[in-house]
């Protein structure tokens, strides 16, 4: 059932890919440069103070917060600018990948989400004196709720590594990283998180934080989700069972000619290279959303051919 539920949501998404905000990345990395340098221009943090993320001010009426803390992620340092750039890439081929419609789903459901956790379990500074332990607490809490839209953006590796699970990246512009590894070591940072605020029980469920917009990911990724093992752990789970299935028995009768069902021997073939998925089991195939039909490209063809 749920697979055929997702089926439906693919195909859904498959027929308005062309609907949404078109480039959407560029939009929140833009307004983020804005806030960043504007907040250093005027030696402070205003512009990004009035539309961060503050649970309290929300209750008393100040709603666009609930959206506008996407274009906080930083506001300040010049190497923001940097992973500012590099979400934006990320997004983009994201987009290219999912197409536009099935990409703004991505992006706003996670910040639908954030919002939810954020207004039920984020605690509100209290008037007067606070204890010390109260002091540490908040101290600790609040700023994983400041940064809510950095661990939004920072979700968009595990995408990128989804859909271009062997595309490298250039550490210090020196070391070679394949997005899978850069993916799990994303992975790795979410549990240290979760286990640093683990203790004491008063952080509780404030270190579930991290794992919202990992929630939010895992909606989306369904069997893609493999993609974020390395090759050789890929192509054993994704090669084809040797069990035979049952075929239906056929009653043949004197005289009858007997038709050969149809052999097909691959489940992909590239439109453009001809190679199959039996030919080269250990390549990437996937269906371009922006050709019409279902179109299917190997993983050297699908950022490079002409859509149809």
């Amino acid at each position: 059932m749920l697979s055929n539920l997702r089926q439906r949501y693919e195909r859904f998404c498959f027929r308005n890919r062309d609907k949404g905000i078109p480039n959407l990345m560029l939009y929140i990395a833009l307004g983020n440069a804005l806030v960043m340098i504007m907040s250093m221009m005027n030696g402070g943090a205003t512009l990004y103070a009035a539309l961060c993320f503050d649970k309290e001010k929300i209750l008393q009426g100040q709603v666009w917060r609930l959206v506008t803390y996407v274009f906080t992620q930083s506001y300040g340092g010049f190497l923001e600018l940097i992973f500012l750039y590099f979400f934006y890439m990320l997004g983009r081929q994201v987009e290219i990948s999912m197409g536009t419609f099935k990409f703004n789903l991505f992006y706003f459901s996670g910040v639908i989400l954030m919002d939810i956790f954020a207004m039920i379990f984020c605690p509100v500074v209290p008037e007067g004196m606070i204890t010390r332990e109260e002091y540490a607490m908040l101290n600790t809490v609040l700023p994983y709720y400041w940064q809510m839209a950095y661990y939004l953006h920072l979700c968009m590796v595990l995408a990128f590594a989804t859909t271009h699970p062997d595309s490298q990246f250039l550490i210090f512009f020196i070391i070679p990283v394949r997005a899978w590894l850069l993916a799990l070591i994303y992975l790795v940072m979410t549990a240290i998180d979760i286990y640093n605020l683990s203790y004491p029980v008063l952080y509780f469920p404030h270190n579930l934080f991290p794992l919202v917009a990992l929630a939010n990911y895992l909606l989306f990724a369904g069997k893609d989700i493999l993609n974020l093992l390395p090759w050789s752990l890929r192509t054993r789970f994704n090669r084809p069972s040797n069990k035979k299935s049952k075929q239906p028995k056929v009653v043949q009768f004197p005289g009858a000619k007997q038709s050969a069902a149809p052999k097909v021997d691959y489940n992909h073939r590239c439109e453009v290279c001809g190679r199959t998925d039996v030919s080269n089991p250990e390549l990437e195939f996937r269906y371009c959303s922006r050709c019409t039909g279902y179109r299917c490209y190997c993983e050297d063809h699908i950022n490079d051919h002409t859509h149809e």
